[in-house]
């Protein structure tokens, strides 16, 4: 409708004497004062949803408005007011004047905050603010003493002002979907289409922790469900969840993880709430189980009857290395009825943490109470489960879980602390690390990268990251992928502003590693060939050294291969089980035998101990990061029958040590019974000694520390500069010209003061083609004067002092709410300062980063600027 139109409707309306007046729909982009004139209306719908025949909303049918007119105020029967799916960033003042207004709508709009003159809105029944962007609330809605209905669902709501409390006939209060500390069961169901949560109930919770000295036990822990692919684990947790969940005979299996909610009430009345994480059963997924198979938690082992293949020995063995003896059940999915026996005396011998076997039909629900009552009872001993905690960490806990977003940056989630009364960093960090190992969020703070963002959805991160090694393409190149490869693969929404990071956490995964001199290309070693490659290597005069493991988990050996990939000779000696490295005229070839449960390592060359004590090394440093890992360390003989073998006698290192301790210097060969020198046998394979329980020697050799650099300078040349390893600035440019900064520094806010004339004549210059280095540094140079106001230009050289002190980078996110704002070219911002155009000079220390939604225009750029 245009606006004759829409003024002819107007004044038809005004003759009439129309109560009722229906806009949506018509794409308007403004209201005209006329609108004033309509003093007789009752009822003016700007937007509003649809809905089918059975009441369920299926759409919505809205407007492009950003502004109302301060006519609007002119209205002052109307008592109900729809502007649903426009795009307000603000309400006029005038509002005041609807003082009979008693239902109003503004739901899906752009709203950051809500002006005061709302508390005069005094006859508001009902209020739906949902899914706009309000980060508070005003202590004016105190004065809504007849507001039943309060709908704030969808928001970035992380405080409450204590006049809400003083509204004495609010009856529904939805806050769900906001970053308010409260837990999300207290604030209702996951669909919003049901009821919230209990207004007295909420705001009980809310105002009972304030204060930031009182604690709250804990009722918390994550249950991972481990096994075979097929065995049912994802019809468990589901069933767990909702006991009347039908079985699908074509269940998805889990691809990585998934994680699933599940609260029972404890027999002291208190809610406990169990984190389920569903692992895939496949393979491929066994290397990343080891970043989330944790301590505090309860594990549960499920076996197909029907297929037979489940590896008990295997499974538990895993469970036992990686979670600090947590308490194990297996569960017999008995599908069909088909029973099988477990050697359950054997397994509990093994493994003194297995606590029950117990057996189902999760068809039919046999057997599932009792799994249930085990889990509540085992889970509930955990040694953590009801400490008490800081209400102020329950209220960060709750906050975290509530927000909607996917990852929050580190510089985000301290200020969503200090929102939440806790001030300290150490403190701060404590309790991300806490809230890792209990599953509800993933920080990794030992990683440059990685360590400046929480993952708030671990099963986001685990399922972009398998999106690449489930990926046809990738498997059908053997793993390898590239940069342009991970646009396709990663071109959700979700997914697209993270891709660097994404790609990190592969390489913290030691899933990938970057191929040296080929930029932006990538190998994930499990998806290699399994043949092992053609190449010649020569018997003689070899040092030789075996890994025999009691027990071996999967992936030692791909994981070394990510560690040492910058010495793969011809960077093509590389197969899913073994690797040739070569370095200073040296090589070495370590190849994994799973199914003898060995690695066996040959060094030829200038440099055979050097490059030994390397490999060594490096497979030491993974060994140590499971929990009592068996094996024994292989030393050849070097007597005269057996030197220069390829299949010499070989004694245990441990044994040989506990002979020098023991005051025996020498041993006997099995194979030609000469006594040989037990130094010497270990001085050949130059072996650093171990301190008690295999605790690693840290003190490095200049080849160890070489293989670093490389590998460091290999990751840094992949990450593009490490253009990850930054620190955001992020600059917030609000429909009506605000500007919001935030950063590790703190928050600032300011106006944008641009002259749009300027600019535009600017770019017409540019589009004759009339370009030179002043006239863009003119127009960079108005871009940068208006962004960056005193107060934040201050801001800005604060946090890149701060970055550079600790050698990171700074990224310029910037994010625009009006798409004119965000299309002109904020690449060609100019510091006059230092004379440098921050967006595309590559020697800066910023990096660019613009969210708008509009595609940027191409610029004619002169040569060198």
């Amino acid at each position: 409708m245009n606006k004759a139109n829409l003024l002819q409707l107007i004044e038809l309306a005004e003759r009439e004497g129309t109560t009722e007046l229906d806009l949506s729909g018509e794409q308007l982009s403004a209201l005209p004062p006329e609108i004033g004139k309509l003093t007789q209306l009752k009822k003016l719908i700007l937007g509003k949803y649809q809905y089918d025949a059975k009441g369920k909303i299926i759409g919505y049918i809205g407007n492009n408005l950003s502004v109302l007119p301060g006519e609007i105020g002119l209205l002052g029967n109307l008592e109900e007011l729809q502007i649903v799916a426009n795009q307000l960033s603000s309400l006029p003042t005038e509002i005041v004047q609807l003082t009979n207004l008693q239902f109003f709508s503004l739901n899906g709009n752009q709203l950051g905050s809500l002006p005061s003159e709302i508390g005069s809105l005094t006859n508001l029944q009902s209020l739906y603010i949902t899914g706009n962007q309000l980060s508070s609330l005003p202590s004016e809605i105190g004065s809504l003493t007849n507001l039943q209905s309060l709908y704030l669902d969808s928001n970035q709501l992380s405080s409450l002002p204590s006049e809400i409390r003083q509204m004495p006939k609010l009856k529904k209060l939805d806050l769900r979907g906001n970053p308010v500390p409260i837990p999300p069961e207290i604030l209702g169901s996951k669909n919003l289409r049901e009821d919230p949560g209990d207004v007295k109930e909420i705001l009980d919770f809310y105002f009972r922790i304030q204060d930031p000295s009182e604690t709250e036990p804990f009722y918390e822990a994550k249950f991972l469900i481990i096994g075979e692919g097929g065995a049912g684990k994802t019809s468990l947790a589901k069933k767990i969840e909702n006991e009347s969940y039908k079985l699908q005979s074509d269940e998805k299996s889990t691809s990585g993880i998934d994680v699933i909610q599940w609260h029972f009430t404890q027999s002291n009345g208190k809610d406990f709430r169990v984190n389920i994480w569903d692992f895939g059963g496949q393979e491929i997924y066994h290397q990343t189980h080891q970043f989330f198979l944790t301590k505090r938690s309860l594990y549960a082992l499920v076996a197909d009857t029907r297929k037979e293949n489940t590896d008990f020995y295997w499974w538990l063995k895993v469970a036992e290395l990686l979670s600090d003896n947590s308490p194990i059940l297996i569960i017999k999915n008995e599908k069909q009825d088909r029973q099988c026996e477990v050697n359950d005396r054997s397994l509990r011998a093994e493994f003194p943490h297995l606590e029950k076997i117990l057996p189902t039909n999760l068809a039919t629900n046999r057997g599932l109470d009792k799994i249930k009552e085990n889990i509540q009872t085992y889970i509930s001993r955990l040694p953590h489960v009801g400490q008490p905690l800081p209400k102020i960490w329950v209220r960060v806990r709750s906050a975290l879980e509530n927000d909607s977003r996917n990852y929050i940056s580190l510089s985000e989630y301290e200020q969503l602390c200090r929102g939440n009364s806790l001030s300290d960093r150490q403190d701060m960090l404590f309790l991300s690390r806490y809230l890792h190992d209990l599953g509800v969020c993933l920080h990794f703070q030992d990683d440059a990268p990685l360590k400046h963002y929480v993952i708030l959805k671990p099963e986001w991160g685990t399922t972009a990251v398998y999106k690449v090694l489930d990926n046809e393409t990738v498997k059908k190149n053997l793993g390898c992928f590239t940069q342009k490869s991970l646009v396709e693969i990663w071109e959700e929404s979700e997914y697209t502003q993270m891709r660097d990071e994404l790609l990190q956490l592969m390489m913290r995964f030691k899933l990938c590693y970057p191929i040296p001199n080929r930029p932006h290309h990538y190998i994930a070693p499990q998806l290699l060939d399994i043949n092992q490659p053609n190449y010649t290597w020569s018997d003689t005069n070899n040092l030789i050294l075996r890994y025999k493991y009691e027990f071996m988990p999967k992936g030692i050996l791909t994981r070394f291969i990510v560690e040492t990939h910058p010495w793969i000779e011809q960077q093509s000696l590389v197969w899913r089980s073994g690797v040739v490295l070569s370095k200073d005229e040296t090589r070495a070839e370590i190849i994994e035998h799973y199914n003898q449960k060995e690695i066996k390592i040959r060094v030829a060359g200038n440099r055979k101990k050097d490059l030994l004590t390397v490999v060594t090394h490096e497979l030491e440093k993974i060994h140590q990061s499971f929990e009592r890992l068996q094996y024994d360390t292989l030393v050849p003989c070097n007597c005269t029958t057996c030197e220069g073998s390829s299949t010499p006698h070989t004694y245990p290192l441990e044994k040989l040590r506990k002979r020098l301790n023991a005051g025996q210097y020498q041993v006997q060969c099995d194979e030609s019974y000469e006594m040989v020198d037990v130094l010497r046998l270990i001085d050949d394979v130059n072996l650093p000694p171990l301190g008690e329980n295999r605790k690693l020697n840290h003190q490095s050799t200049p080849l160890q520390r070489e293989l670093k650099l490389n590998r460091d300078e290999s990751l840094y040349s992949a990450t593009n500069q490490y253009t990850m390893n930054y620190q955001d600035f992020q600059v917030l440019v609000t429909k009506d010209e605000k500007i919001r900064v935030s950063s590790e520094q703190g928050e600032e806010r300011g106006e944008l003061r641009l002259d749009l004339n300027e600019i535009k004549l600017a770019l017409q210059l540019i589009d004759l083609g009339q370009t030179n280095k002043d006239l863009l540094k003119g127009l960079g140079g108005k871009l940068y004067q208006a962004l960056f106001p005193m107060n934040i230009y201050s801001q800005l050289k604060a946090t890149i002092a701060g970055a550079q002190e600790n050698n990171y980078n700074v990224r310029l996110r910037l994010i625009f709410e009006s798409p004119e704002l965000g299309a002109l070219p904020w690449e060609f911002l100019y510091d006059e300062r230092t004379n440098t155009f921050l967006g595309n000079n590559t020697q800066t220390v910023l990096s660019r980063y613009i969210d708008i939604p509009l595609k940027k225009r191409e610029l004619k750029v002169v040569t060198g600027v």
